[in-house]
């Protein structure tokens, strides 16, 4: 990660350590009400029946917590590849509240339901798992048990990162904290090392929370995100 994704990183922490007597990352309790920001909204162009599938598969931070229907990770992911050219599906598989536990259990279901095989998944779990201090152990070996079903299917892999919270303290942060680019090395997987680098910190970005994006700042998160997925997407052009 540069610099400066470290410097957001420290940001984001701070502001999940004062946050965290809110909902773990957008529970499912929440409720899903629009920000009303139409800004990323745009015409969405008419995607073939055999234009190959990407499976966004997270938590809140790709469910689009409180976000209108194209305003969310995957629907602005799926338009900015295509104005890149690169037509292709992308399917939210963002639960909110969801831990890296919950994920490793509905993985299977949601591959074997898709109605093609994936050309890629982006995964991005572990925030609830660090909001909830469940052991940073706990927490690689699930991704490490999700990351090696796509090895299995031969389903390539965009991970997106996230960082302990300070109040966590040193101990959890050195075991939490290189789980996500250990594991991509292993699996050789692409890595997105913070999935809200350039954005936390930034009202203008996020909602009142201080902990989710708003349409704009998944805008900024995609920006960042959309050439590793271009790349790691096989004949994408």
């Amino acid at each position: 990660m540069k610099t400066a994704g470290w410097r957001s990183a420290l940001i984001y922490g701070c502001v999940i350590a004062l946050c965290q007597p809110l909902a773990a990352c957008g529970s499912a309790e929440a409720p899903a009400a629009s920000t009303k920001d139409k800004s990323a909204a745009k015409p969405a162009a008419a995607i073939p029946a055999n234009a190959p599938l990407i499976i966004a598969f997270g938590d809140s931070l790709y469910a689009g917590y409180q976000l209108g229907p194209k305003e969310g990770l995957a629907p602005q992911l799926q338009a900015a590849l295509a104005d890149d050219g690169i037509i292709a599906r992308v399917q939210n598989a963002g639960v909110s509240g969801d831990t890296t536990a919950a994920g490793r259990q509905r993985l299977t279901y949601v591959l074997d339901n898709a109605k093609t095989k994936p050309a890629l998944v982006v995964l991005g779990l572990g925030g609830n798992d660090m909001l909830r201090g469940i052991d940073a152990a706990q927490t690689r070996a699930n991704l490490d048990a999700m990351l090696g079903e796509l090895r299995k299917r031969k389903i390539p892999v965009v991970l997106t990162g996230m960082v302990a919270a300070p109040n966590m303290g040193p101990d959890y942060a050195k075991a939490f904290n290189p789980i996500y680019p250990e594991l991509a090395a292993k699996y050789g997987a692409s890595l997105y090392p913070f999935i809200l680098d350039n954005v936390v910190g930034k009202p203008d970005l996020m909602l009142g929370d201080h902990i989710h994006p708003n349409a704009r700042g998944v805008k900024i998160v995609v920006e960042g995100l959309a050439p590793l997925v271009e790349d790691a997407l096989p004949d994408s052009r």
